[in-house]
């Protein structure tokens, strides 16, 4: 398999996985109750990350192979975007999810977390967009 392709199934992959996140997963939170909503959370966190941690580091590595291989605009920028998105993670959804595990959260906090991924949704679709017109 060439690497293009297996960087497009991880693309792709996080494509799916993040308008779930944005149109159906966050926003079913507000309609828990606090405690349903802390007790979901821990479930939800876990499960979530056996599908999020492999998507986004096969995403990760794959960029960078492919930086190393050749050095190109798009392989640069590319991977420059794939950092931003785990820099945005990292900075911006971690806290507000780490808040609703430890109970510290207000209904602000959990709108937050809708307004703000349309910046990783965004992202990752460019990533994608741009990675299949790549191959072609």
């Amino acid at each position: 398999m060439h690497i293009e392709f297996l960087r497009l199934l991880f693309d792709f992959g996080l494509v799916i996985l993040i308008w779930t996140v944005q149109l159906i997963i966050y926003p079913s939170f507000p309609y828990y109750g606090r405690l349903d909503l802390i007790e979901w959370h821990k479930i939800y966190v876990q499960r979530i990350s056996y599908v999020v941690v492999p998507l986004m580091f096969g995403q990760l590595v794959v960029s960078a192979i492919q930086v190393y291989e050749s050095q190109t605009f798009y392989t640069i920028a590319s991977l420059i975007l794939v950092i931003l998105v785990w820099a945005l993670t990292f900075s911006q959804f971690v806290p507000l999810h780490h808040k609703i595990s430890n109970t510290t959260f207000t209904e602000k906090d959990v709108r937050q977390l809708i307004v703000r991924n349309w910046g990783r949704t965004i992202l990752w679709n460019l990533i994608f967009i741009w990675g299949l017109i790549n191959l072609f």
